[in-house]
């Protein structure tokens, strides 16, 4: 058993809360109380979860109890805690919005089903199905930012009893709370809520490398004990000769923040020394700089770790001075020094500033909600599920990198924005004729990160227009979003073209005139049929491959009126692909829904498995181009959702495919060895391996091996993470501009 297992999650729940102590926390916090009401919703949500038991064999109760709790504990009013008490009754009971609405009033009704997850069909896939729901709860945030509040409670109870799910289950729960949930809390400022959020996902989806991370803290802690506390003496002496009053404490930063700064330095938990961030919270703002001269006299601060996020706030309204400095024994460590007022700010968030006055929301103008009204703003114009769920992730990237127009305004951007990112924020026209950048008087390419400070000025090029490399070089969703637009039209606009001259073609093999086609009442009757609200939508279906102008023909004449058959030779598109590729139709792996004579290809850029979701895209003159749904290379392929295809896997032989994955390691002897053992050992042939170390003591080891399914891919990773000195396993997918056109 791996030894991450003796360690108890980082934050333990709470356990079964008690009706009364929620009240007591309301009360505590002096919201206002109805305990009739509160009392009356409680007896109806255990009424209808009465029934119904958690993974762990706990009364299902348990669950909404602590939701509502931990909802008291963040300071919000007693709406929201009756929200928490009933937020799965719509989703897990039979119980209905109108029984809801009768029972509760509108308000509540609603904040329930902006939290109730969109139900999953057979036909439909998970990551469809997911995005939907998240769609449904910006919009419903929007309206009232407690929906989004209810759902992060729900998520941290939901992470604090995670063992008892199937090990693939927390993997997925986990990523998604790094990829999404923490992110919106960090959002909404509610750092408590991100950190435990962030160090649950971590336990359960990385264990070895929380364990060991956890264990080395824990051992530095008991060793520099009496050091800490001489530097909270000293710092505590520094401040009262000063004439300063200041509450001081430390804690040690968080596990998950900890390792996101290993990774990215690519150092070694050894030389992990950065880890303590001492706090000092002063009565006034003008104490706050003068107690970091205080700290700055009394040790040496280390140049560039110095931000003041008073002078220049974070969007979701921190602000805070940091600075990191030197001990006396050289051990570095940081100093955040804030007002009380803002210091219950970093903490809480929204929840510090937002109070809900007789059931209606005050402070409309709060750049949270303006954050997820412009959010919202930017996702209407993306269809896709799967595309609108890649650009919330990025939407939700915290914003690191602050650049200045030339007129002086700062704009903040996630880390690795580029000049481009920067136009599209400016102005829509600016981003599409930009021909190039100035970064601090500088000419530099488009790809160029920008950094903090820089000053950024665009030239433009009326005879510019994106490309689909831009696609690459952007990291905003708004970016992303105006170019997929651009590109779309202009590709709709030729797919519709060639889809007339297709359809027209065919039709003067029958005799059949064009114009009295598109004006027939079988032709409306057929654009009724498909959805269609024109007919240039049906020619941009043939454009791009999805439909055949002879089947439309024959449904708009009628078999009997056409000529005698035409024996239809094999086109060109289909010899063409018949002779580069090693299957298609029916004889390869992979169908292709509704046209079973197209043919399919693997992307040579992902090797999808058998058992993982695939997603099909028609590329030019090649067939479908079958991905894995995890594919970053899909985002950018996607752009314009007509493109994709649903396709299948056919069948599950004895086949085996290629996967590549890359492994980091300790650099010690014998590890090459185990590997192999491991990978030889779970049924897997290798076809390819090598090896690089690094001056930081650690080693990237990429293994190219043979597997059935994606089942063995899992087990395969397990195994390998389970060795001594393995940090990190990864699938390794090209990101690089395919050729899928």
């Amino acid at each position: 058993m791996p030894q991450s297992k003796k360690i108890a999650p980082p934050v333990p729940a709470s356990g079964a809360v008690r009706f009364e102590e929620i009240v007591d926390c309301l009360t505590a916090h002096r919201r206002v109380v109805d305990t009739g009401f509160l009392q009356a919703v409680h007896d109806f949500s255990a009424e209808m979860h009465k029934d119904q038991t958690r993974r762990s064999g706990e009364p299902y109760m348990v669950h909404p109890l602590n939701v509502a709790y931990l909802l008291a504990e963040l300071n919000f009013d007693q709406t929201c805690v009756a929200v928490g008490l009933l937020h799965d009754v719509l989703e897990d009971t039979l119980t209905t919005r109108e029984v809801l609405l009768k029972e509760f009033g509108e308000e509540i009704t609603e904040l329930v089903d902006g939290v109730t997850k969109i139900g999953r069909h057979s036909y439909v896939r998970r990551d469809e199905a997911q995005a939907e729901t998240f769609r449904k709860m910006i919009l419903a945030s929007a309206k009232d930012i407690r929906v989004i509040v209810v759902k992060l409670a729900d998520r941290l109870h939901n992470m604090q009893t995670l063992e008892h799910l199937a090990p693939e289950a927390r993997r997925r729960i986990s990523r998604e709370t790094l990829e999404i949930y923490a992110p919106i809390a960090h959002r909404l400022g509610m750092a408590k809520v991100k950190g435990d959020l962030e160090d649950l996902a971590f336990y359960h989806l990385y264990p070895h490398q929380f364990s060991e991370l956890y264990l080395k803290i824990a051992e530095k802690m008991k060793l520099g004990q009496a050091g800490v506390e001489r530097i909270r003496e000293r710092l505590a002496q520094s401040l009262a000769q000063a004439g300063l009053d200041a509450e001081i404490s430390f804690r040690v930063k968080r596990y998950y923040s900890i390792y996101e700064k290993l990774r990215r330095q690519g150092i070694d938990i050894s030389q992990l020394y950065d880890y303590l961030a001492f706090r000092v919270v002063t009565r006034s703002l003008r104490d706050t700089y003068a107690a970091l001269g205080v700290v700055h006299q009394s040790w040496r601060p280390i140049p560039g770790r110095f931000k003041d996020y008073i002078a220049m706030s974070k969007p979701n309204g921190y602000q805070s001075l940091h600075t990191t400095v030197v001990g006396d024994r050289g051990q570095p460590f940081e100093v955040q020094i804030r007002t009380r007022e803002m210091d219950l700010v970093a903490e809480e968030g929204i929840a510090a500033h937002w109070r809900y006055k007789e059931g209606k929301v005050e402070g409309d103008h709060d750049p949270n909600i303006l954050w997820l009204r412009q959010l919202l703003e930017w996702q209407k114009e993306v269809q896709d599920p799967r595309t609108f769920l890649t650009t919330l992730k990025v939407d939700l990237y915290p914003d690191e990198v602050y650049v200045f127009t030339p007129k002086g305004d700062a704009l903040a951007f996630p880390r690795g924005a580029t000049p481009l990112d920067f136009a599209y924020r400016v102005h829509t026209d600016l981003g599409h004729h930009c021909s190039g950048a100035r970064v601090n008087g500088r000419l530099v390419p488009l790809r160029t990160a920008l950094q903090n400070g820089d000053m950024v000025e665009i030239l433009t090029n009326p005879a510019r227009n994106p490309s689909r490399d831009w696609l690459s070089i952007v990291g905003t969703s708004r970016a992303k979003s105006k170019i997929r637009q651009w590109l779309n039209t202009q590709q709709t606009q030729r797919a519709t073209e060639i889809g007339r001259r297709l359809f027209e073609k065919e039709a003067r093999k029958y005799g059949a005139s064009l114009r009295k086609l598109q004006d027939a009442p079988e032709m409306a009757a057929l654009l009724h049929d498909e959805g269609l609200s024109k007919i240039d939508d049906l020619y941009s279906r043939i454009g791009f491959g999805k439909a055949e102008s002879k089947s439309i023909l024959e449904r708009v004449l009628g078999p009997d009126k056409l000529a005698e058959p035409v024996v239809e030779k094999p086109s060109r598109f289909k010899e063409v692909v018949s002779r580069i590729l090693p299957f298609g139709g029916a004889k390869g792996p992979i169908e292709v829904k509704g046209h079973g004579d197209l043919l399919a290809y693997l992307a040579k850029c992902c090797n999808p498995l058998p058992g993982e979701e695939i997603v099909g895209y028609v590329t030019r003159g090649r067939g479908v181009s079958v991905h894995s749904a995890d594919c970053p290379n899909v985002r950018n392929l996607l752009y314009n959702p007509e493109r994709e295809i649903e396709v299948r896997w056919a069948r599950q032989k004895d086949d085996v495919y290629q996967v590549s994955l890359v492994i980091e390691t300790a650099d010690q002897p014998g590890m090459l060895a185990k590997l192999t053992e491991v990978i030889t050992k779970v049924g897997s042939n290798i076809t390819q391996i090598e090896a690089d170390t690094h001056e930081t003591g650690r080693a990237s080891i990429g293994v190219s091996c043979q597997l059935r399914d994606r089942k063995h891919l899992d087990k395969l990773m397990q195994e390998v993470r389970a060795i001594p000195g393995v940090f990190r396993v990864d699938r390794r997918m090209n990101t690089g501009k395919g050729s899928e056109g």
